[in-house]
C-alpha cells in the first residue's frame, strides 16, 4: 500500500513541479508579466491527471502479477534466467521467443557476441477506453518498448539477461508510465522460455525412448532370426529324409517338399515386409507335415482358418513359434502324442489366432524355458503397443491353448470380406 502511494505521489509531484517551473519561467523570466492569478491551478491539475495515470498503471500491474512492489511497478524490468543449454542453442531459443511476442517489429541479433535487441510496438491495453480515445492521457505515455537480451556461456548451462524497457531515456520514468507493458513482456518471455525448454526436454526424452525402442526391436529381430531355422529341426529332418529314401522314397519326397516350403517361408527376407495369416499358416502346415512323417500316428492336426482371414496381416514366425512349443513341450513328451488345432476367428476390428494342443500342459515335465513366449510378447508390444494381446491358458481336458489377437489390417489392394 505504501509503495503504491509513494509511486502515485512521485508521479504527481514530478508533473506538478515540472509544470510549475515551466510556468514560472514563462511568466516571470521570459515574458516578465509577474504573478498571474489562478496559475497555481495548472500544476495541481497536471498532478491530478498524473495521479490518475499512475493509478491506472498500478491496477494494470496488479492484474499481471498480483504483487505490487517497487520492482513490478518499474517501467524497466530485468530478468536473469538460467537455461540448461549451450550458448548457441540458448541464443536461438531466445531469438525465437522474442519474435513471437505480440508487436515485435524489428529484431537485430549478433550471434558472435550473443546479443539481441528488439523493438516492440506498444499495444495500449485499454484501446477502446473513452479516455484513451480522447487522447486525454496520451501525454502520460510515450513511444514503444525495447528488449535487450545477452547470453553468458557456461560449462553446462548458460545465463540469459533480459532487459525490457521503454524506448526512451531513463529520466522520463519520473513522469511517464508504460501501463505494465514491459512487465507483461518480461513475464511472457519467461513463460515462452520455460515452455520451449520443456518442449526440448520432451523431444529429447521421446528421441531417447525411440532409440531404446529401436534397440529392443533390433534385439527382437535378432532373436527371431535365431528362431527362424532351428538347427536341430533341420538336421533331424534331413536325417529322417535320408533314411526314408532307402525304405520309403515317396515319403522322403513329401518330406523334402515340405522342408523346401518351410525354408522358403523361414529364411530372412531382403526387406521387412509384413506377413499374413495365410503365409504363416502355409509355413506351419509344412512344419506339421514334416513332423507328421517323423511322429507318425502320434501327431494329428486340424486347421480351421476361413479363407477371408488369410490375407490379414500377421507377425512373422509367431504362429510357428507356438506350433513348435506345442509339439516340443506338449505332444512329444506325451506317450501317445496328441492333436494340434490352429483356429482363426474375426471379432469386430480384431482377429484372434489360437494354437491349442492336448499334450502335457503346464506340468513340470512339459515346461520349457519360456524364451519363445517372452519373444512373442515382446514383439507384439513393439509392433502393436496396447492394440494386441497374447493369452495362454490351460486347455480342457489337457494341454495348452495360446491365442494372439491383433488388429485386422490387410495388404494394400486386399479387400476385407
Amino acid at each position: 500500500m505504501l509503495t503504491s502511494l509513494f509511486f502515485i505521489a512521485r508521479i504527481a509531484f514530478g508533473w506538478g513541479m515540472a509544470v510549475l517551473i515551466i510556468l514560472v519561467t514563462l511568466t516571470e523570466v521570459i515574458f516578465r508579466v509577474g504573478h498571474v492569478n489562478g496559475i497555481e491551478i495548472l500544476p495541481l491539475g497536471a498532478g491530478f491527471f498524473a495521479m490518475i495515470g499512475a493509478f491506472s498503471h498500478i491496477r494494470r500491474v496488479r492484474l499481471i502479477t498480483m504483487d505490487v512492489n517497487a520492482a513490478t511497478l518499474s517501467n524497466r524490468q530485468r530478468r536473469q534466467i538460467e537455461i540448461p543449454l549451450d550458448a548457441n542453442a540458448a541464443f536461438a531459443l531466445i531469438e525465437a521467443a522474442i519474435k513471437e511476442l505480440p508487436g515485435a517489429e524489428r529484431v537485430e541479433s549478433a550471434a558472435d557476441s550473443l546479443q539481441l535487441r528488439a523493438k516492440i510496438k506498444r499495444i495500449h491495453p485499454y484501446h477502446n477506453d473513452f479516455l484513451s480515445e480522447t487522447k486525454l492521457f496520451q501525454w502520460l505515455e510515450s513511444g514503444n518498448n525495447q528488449i535487450l537480451a545477452t547470453v553468458s556461456p557456461g560449462s553446462e548451462t548458460c545465463s540469459v539477461t533480459l532487459i525490457c524497457e521503454p524506448d526512451r531515456a531513463a529520466w522520463t520514468d519520473w513522469f511517464l508510465v508504460d501501463n505494465g507493458t514491459n512487465l507483461e513482456n518480461a513475464e511472457a518471455l519467461g513463460r515462452a522460455i520455460s515452455r520451449r525448454i520443456a518442449d526440448s526436454r520432451k523431444q529429447e526424452k521421446a528421441s531417447a525412448q525411440q532409440t531404446v525402442t529401436e534397440k529392443e526391436l533390433t534385439v527382437a529381430k535378432l532373436n527371431l532370426l535365431h528362431a527362424q531355422v532351428e538347427p536341430h529341426f533341420l538336421y533331424n529332418t534331413l536325417a529322417s529324409a535320408q533314411l526314408l529314401t532307402r525304405s520309403d522314397p515317396a515319403s522322403a519326397d513329401v518330406m523334402l517338399g515340405n522342408l523346401i516350403t518351410y525354408l522358403r517361408h523361414s529364411l530372412p527376407k531382403t526387406e521387412d515386409a509384413p506377413s499374413t495369416i495365410g503365409a504363416e499358416l502355409e509355413r506351419a502346415k509344412a512344419y506339421l507335415d514334416i513332423m507328421k512323417i517323423r511322429m507318425g500316428s502320434r501327431l494329428n492336426f486340424q486347421i480351421e482358418v476361413p479363407e477371408y482371414l488369410k490375407p490379414v496381416l500377421f507377425p512373422t514366425m509367431m504362429m510357428q513359434t507356438l506350433v513348435e512349443n506345442a509339439i516340443k513341450h506338449g505332444l512329444e513328451p506325451k506317450t501317445g502324442g496328441g492333436t494340434i488345432w490352429i483356429l482363426a476367428r474375426a471379432h469386430e476390428n480384431n482377429v484372434a489366432v489360437t494354437i491349442a494342443d492336448d499334450g502335457r500342459g503346464f506340468s513340470a515335465e512339459g515346461a520349457g524355458t519360456g524364451i519363445g513366449l517372452r519373444n512373442v510378447r515382446e514383439r507384439l508390444r513393439l509392433a502393436y503397443g496396447n492394440n494386441a494381446n497374447f493369452h495362454i491358458v490351460a486347455n480342457f481336458p489337457s494341454g495348452v491353448a495360446a491365442t494372439i489377437t491383433v488388429p485386422t489390417s490387410f495388404l494394400q489392394g486386399e479387400q476385407n470380406a
